[in-house]
């Protein structure tokens, strides 16, 4: 689940949270320019560059995340591969023996860089494809070749003994393309597939108002079918993009769970590329959820103090407004996606997006609703 916590059953007032991940958005810019990205990083072509992480900044928040618990990290973007000192990040990181998550567009995964990666702890890779062709591909990431180069990037990988995960971002433009993905990273030797949806954020936001993104029904619908049909047809794992009240409780719960899709929200930090704390990479657009810088500010009193994360450990998920307080599974995803809730709204609490607008549409599954009568804390033991 969610959680990290010390009791799961104890007052959440009095449980010792742990970082088990730090988020690095190492870079500033990005060599692509993706029609729907949430965080909108500023376009980095050849002789221009934006600013990126200090390395002994990168180094000295391991080792003051190491005590608090840290396994692992993810590093991004940005692009992450853009980074002038990638190499030297990844070494440190291996020298520290650190659990390692990489998300990347693939464009300029070498032979050498999928080697620096494979050697690392535990890695696991993710590639953003959003096309089967190069027509589709490229139009959504905004630049010619691109979809060229990650397949070759992916195939690196593959080569250096790794089996990335292939995120597909679902919107108008590629509705039809999403079982002949799946083949492709199949043919690729991938180890899954993720389906993402268009988040009304940035750059997202933007699509959303332009129409260039399905409409609540449709991505239900899709959703179902990713879930059922393609999901079979399949020899790979499929991710959906759906939150958990619409997914089957035997996908999310039991011996064959599969991943729920959901940010560990207590137990995660960010850390953008100019040194600052942040919720996440959320903190590049929202001031209000930058929490301090890594120069000045100590990670372990930060972490056991600041007011914002007090708050989200002892009000997730009892504080959660809208049809996120009324479902069934709101103690296991916790809101589904808090930077985009607060995005969009400017609460911590408010309802997910997805979730709202399906129940709007009477498309919410009514067998996640918490009864009438039934108090979420009591109801929150039946999921």
């Amino acid at each position: 689940m969610n959680r990290n916590e010390s009791d799961s059953g104890a007052d959440p007032t009095e449980r010792e949270y742990h970082i088990n991940q730090v988020y690095f958005y190492l870079t500033e810019g990005c060599n692509l320019r993706c029609r729907h990205c949430w965080i909108e990083p500023k376009f980095q072509a050849d002789g221009v560059s934006f600013p990126e992480l200090d390395f002994e900044l990168f180094r000295s928040i391991l080792l003051q995340a190491l005590p608090l618990g840290l396994t692992r990290i993810k590093l991004t973007g940005g692009e992450p591969l853009i980074h002038s000192r990638i190499v030297d990040l990844l070494t440190e990181t291996r020298r520290l023996d650190i659990g390692l998550t990489f998300e990347t567009n693939g464009v300029l995964c070498s032979p050498d860089i999928a080697r620096e990666i494979a050697s690392c702890r535990n890695p696991f890779v993710s590639v953003s494809l959003d096309g089967a062709d190069a027509e589709t591909n490229d139009w959504i990431r905004g630049v010619d070749g691109a979809f060229e180069a990650a397949v070759n990037g992916i195939g690196n990988l593959v080569d250096a003994g790794l089996k990335p995960q292939i995120i597909m971002t679902v919107m108008r433009r590629n509705r039809y393309q999403l079982e002949k993905l799946v083949r492709l990273a199949e043919s690729l030797g991938a180890g899954s597939v993720k389906f993402n949806v268009v988040q009304p954020t940035a750059r997202g936001e933007k699509m959303h108002n332009r129409g260039e993104t399905l409409s609540i029904e449709e991505l239900v619908e899709l959703g179902r079918w990713i879930e059922g049909d393609l999901s079979k047809s399949a020899s790979l794992r499929i991710i959906p993009y759906h939150p958990a009240a619409f997914r089957p409780l035997g996908k999310i719960l039991g011996k064959n769970a599969e991943s729920c899709n959901i940010c560990s929200i207590r137990s995660v930090i960010g850390v953008l590329a100019d040194g600052s704390y942040a919720l996440c990479g959320i903190g590049e657009s929202v001031p209000d959820l930058v929490f301090g810088h890594a120069a000045v500010d100590p990670l372990d009193d930060l972490w056991h103090n600041h007011t914002t994360l007090e708050e989200l450990r002892e009000g997730l998920p009892q504080r959660l407004e809208g049809i996120c307080r009324r479902c069934l599974m709101n103690t296991w995803c916790l809101g589904f996606c808090i930077a985009q809730n607060y995005y969009s709204s400017r609460s911590l609490w408010a309802a997910h997006w997805y979730c709202e607008a399906a129940y709007e549409q009477g498309l919410f599954p009514e067998s996640r609703l918490i009864p009438e009568g039934l108090s979420a804390v009591a109801a929150s033991t039946l999921s």
